[in-house]
């Protein structure tokens, strides 16, 4: 049986360290993936910078789970140089940060452009990263996001096959691939389910690509989870609650707790935690 270990992007709760942990504390979670922190994102910071972040943090007992970097969210078109000295940097801040994975991106694509005119340069920008983190113990999780070569189920598995290597994986993010109007169950799952390594918790609607609390939209995260854990899957499920607007809170099981919140990142945040908890526990019930 799978075991799931919970992290967050808490730079939606709020951008201070510091409010980040004390929420995640109530919760029981004491990893993040970083992506912004103390008002600006983490690769952003000066290795000393992240050195201080890193203290606070073990102050703490919190880790990263991963650095939520923004390495291949360009265009394809625009200059590789400078971004690839960022994945430089970046490979440094998850070495400082004791942290074996790197969320990353395929590039974006210019606007009703085929994506196989550029299959080539993505191959091509991907097999330098790849170069890059031979030996160093970090593994790169490409994430399917809207509008990147790896959009589709099929340009995802086309990267991780070209890549061919143990230290390129899959992060899987159900919601992204409801905005794409891709299946993500059986389709997607299925085609990438050797590769996934991590799992994004958030949730969408076709109707209006809507994001919605775990198991309330159509990405079919229990589904998803239900075979995680059949398949022995030990790791993160890192919720990125992206709830901000969020209209349909009224439509949810009662909580007191979550009711008499006052508006904001804690709020939604314990929302989509408390959606993700009920699902897992529904999965263990079922299974056990």
């Amino acid at each position: 049986m799978g075991k799931f270990i919970l992290s967050a992007f808490a730079d939606e709760i709020d951008m201070d360290l510091k409010v980040q942990m004390d929420v995640l504390e109530k919760h029981n979670i004491s990893y993040i993936e970083m992506r912004g922190v103390n008002g600006k994102g983490l690769v952003e910071y000066s290795l000393d910078e992240v050195r201080d972040i890193k203290r606070q943090l073990d102050a703490r007992g919190f880790k990263l789970s991963s650095v939520g970097s923004p390495i291949g969210k360009i265009l394809i078109t625009d200059d590789f140089a400078p971004h690839l000295e960022k994945f430089k940097h970046t490979m440094e801040i998850a070495k400082i940060m004791e942290c074996k994975y790197i969320r990353m991106f395929s590039f974006f694509i210019p606007k009703g452009e085929d994506a196989a005119k550029y299959r080539d340069e993505v191959m091509n920008r991907w097999s330098q990263f790849v170069g890059l983190a031979k030996g160093s113990g970090i593994i790169l999780l490409h994430e399917n996001e809207k509008g990147i070569y790896g959009d589709t189920a099929e340009r995802c598995l086309d990267l991780l096959k070209t890549m061919n290597c143990d230290y390129v994986k899959a992060v899987f993010d159900p919601a992204n691939f409801v905005q794409c109007d891709e299946e993500t169950y059986p389709k997607a799952y299925n085609l990438l389910k050797d590769y996934i390594e991590y799992m994004h918790i958030k949730d969408a609607k076709y109707s209006d690509h809507a994001v919605v609390p775990a198991g309330h939209g159509d990405g079919k995260v229990k589904e998803i989870l239900t075979e995680l854990y059949h398949a022995g899957y030990e790791g993160f499920l890192s919720l990125e609650p992206h709830l901000g607007h969020f209209q349909g809170f009224a439509d949810l099981e009662p909580d007191a707790d979550i009711d008499n919140m006052p508006e904001g990142g804690a709020k939604t945040f314990a929302v989509a935690a408390k959606a993700l908890v009920n699902i897992i526990s529904e999965i263990e019930k079922e299974n056990n």
